[in-house]
């Protein structure tokens, strides 16, 4: 995360991790780009909980539980896969200003916290993914230039004259790439959303087209989750694809015969 790094394209000089001091305490960009996508995840959300025929003052009760949970849970999922470099000091498990969130530990913990919360308001849980899935896509897309700011996540040496220039070597900027398949998801689901044929089919699509490109971009990137020797991001998001996909065609066929 040290030194200052540079690109001759695009990136001409990666800022400072920390935005600001406020009483002595460091406020990090990583900090900040989170909690912005949080915000704007539950904003769209509030404004399309009716649409689904739901209670929108619901969703704050839903993001004061789940929100807090996802960031257990990317924390947690993070340091369970690195905990050699944990184990000898448990104060760093809670020291997340600087960077160790999994996306796919946060996802894993928010869904079940708000499915419990929705079964516990006798809320629709897949119309309430439905309404969500938009804004979680734009909150990912938000929250991983963080990692540019912390100069991490990223990809292995590349030609490529987009890259970013980190330790002395151009590699790939893979915190853009998804950033910008995010951004592209967002406006996706967004229109599939106002026109879905079945309910589940916007939170079905997420899971797959954001798995996809999880897995692509996954391959390029030099600090894996590793599952033996196999990458864990890769191994979950090919299970996603195939499960929900499966799950797609049986609830369109459902759909279509009613």
């Amino acid at each position: 995360m040290a030194g200052m790094c540079y690109n001759t394209f695009m990136f001409t000089n990666i800022p400072d991790p920390i935005a600001f001091t406020l009483f002595g305490v460091d406020v990090r960009w990583y900090g900040i780009l989170i909690a912005s996508g949080i915000v704007l995840a539950i904003l769209w959300t509030y404004k399309r909980f009716p649409a689904h025929g739901l209670d929108r003052e619901a969703v704050l009760d839903i993001a004061l539980i789940s929100i807090p949970c996802a960031i257990i849970g990317a924390r947690l999922y993070y340091v369970a896969f690195r905990w050699d470099s944990y184990s000898g000091d448990v104060w760093r498990i809670l020291n997340i200003r600087g960077g160790g969130l999994a996306v796919h530990g946060g996802l894993i913990a928010g869904f079940i916290a708000a499915y419990f919360v929705c079964r516990h308001k006798k809320i629709s849980f897949p119309d309430g993914l439905d309404a969500a899935a938009p804004g979680i896509a734009l909150a990912q897309a938000i929250g991983r230039w963080g990692n540019y700011f912390n100069s991490e996540a990223h990809g292995g040496p590349t030609d490529l004259p987009w890259g970013i220039m980190i330790n002395g070597q151009n590699v790939h900027p893979t915190f853009l790439y998804e950033s910008i398949w995010c951004l592209l998801l967002f406006f996706f689901l967004y229109y599939i959303d106002k026109n879905r044929k079945f309910t589940g089919q916007t939170a079905l699509l997420y899971c797959i087209l954001y798995s996809a490109e999880r897995f692509f971009v996954e391959g390029l990137r030099t600090d894996s989750l590793m599952i033996g020797p196999f990458r864990q991001a890769q191994v979950l998001s090919l299970t996603v694809i195939a499960f929900c996909t499966l799950l797609y065609i049986v609830l369109r066929k459902k759909s279509s015969i009613r």
